[in-house]
């Protein structure tokens, strides 16, 4: 472990957006899934002269709405998925890519106005220092939108039970090779995702609600993002999952104002404005 980074868990990224790089998810559903992302962003302050960063950029699935609506962005990512991200936003010349980690790029501090990151900091060994890292590039004023995995607070006894269980076959599953954890994780995503997704349409459609069926997030989403997702969610090493409050807490010691949460999935994300 060196630099806030966890060396297995950015190899395992490598290999997941090596093979999930976002090509074949249908430009509809990928603007759906930014939209859902970016719900509490506040637009107003950014032009096109605003210059930003995209920490822990992945395949570049963010950067490629939010390239054409800035003047410059920085992409970081420590793991080979940055080479993913240079091909898919090869055609966006205002982009910086940094094959480094949160405390390795290059970017001087205070001269951002905005930032985000991703699904990205809950997979770092101290995520409240990487919040500080992040809010530590910002001009005073500037936003920085994160989503951080929940800690389910806001669900039911049963479905947090669920989890500790996915959770003890993720600690085995991670541990495999790569290409025998790709398997096994896309048979995850046929016998669980699918069928779960399935019920909860139906179920949607003759009128239920179905906000606390697991992973109903997922009945308007293609099969190729479950499969991405249960890659992630199944084969990542290293994750931590926050409470609001724990949320909070680590963006005021960062220096984050105006903390505002979405209250849609997914959960949590979430807005602050660095301190003037």
């Amino acid at each position: 472990m060196s630099n806030n980074i966890d060396p297995k868990t950015v190899e395992s990224f490598g290999d997941e957006w090596s093979r999930f790089n976002q090509v074949s998810i249908s430009d509809e559903e990928a603007r759906k899934r930014f939209d859902e992302y970016f719900s509490v962003f506040p637009w107003s302050v950014i032009s096109s002269e605003s210059v930003g960063f995209d920490m822990g950029c992945g395949s570049g699935r963010w950067a490629r709405f939010i390239a054409p609506k800035v003047g410059k962005l920085h992409c970081v990512d420590p793991s080979e998925a940055i080479k993913i991200a240079r091909t898919n936003l090869s055609r966006h010349r205002n982009i910086i890519f940094h094959h480094k980690s949160i405390d390795t790029h290059s970017i001087p501090p205070c001269s951002q106005d905005f930032g985000y990151s991703l699904g990205v900091l809950h997979h770092v060994p101290d995520t409240a220092v990487a919040i500080r890292a992040c809010a530590n590039l910002l001009k005073p004023g500037a936003p920085l939108l994160l989503y951080l995995y929940y800690d389910f607070e806001n669900r039911p006894w049963w479905f947090r039970g669920l989890w500790r269980i996915s959770d003890f076959i993720r600690r085995i599953i991670y541990r495999l090779p790569p290409s025998l954890k790709h398997i096994v994780t896309d048979i995850i995503a046929v016998l669980v995702y699918l069928p779960f997704t399935t019920f909860s349409r139906l179920m949607e459609r003759i009128g239920f609600t179905v906000d606390h069926v697991p992973l109903s997030y997922y009945r308007k989403c293609s099969f190729y993002t479950m499969r991405t997702d249960a890659r992630d969610r199944f084969g990542t090493p290293l994750e931590h999952r926050f409470s609001k409050k724990e949320i909070s807490e680590m963006m005021d010691r960062a220096g984050l104002v105006n903390v505002r949460f979405s209250d849609e999935a997914p959960y949590w994300c979430v807005v602050g404005i660095k301190d003037k």
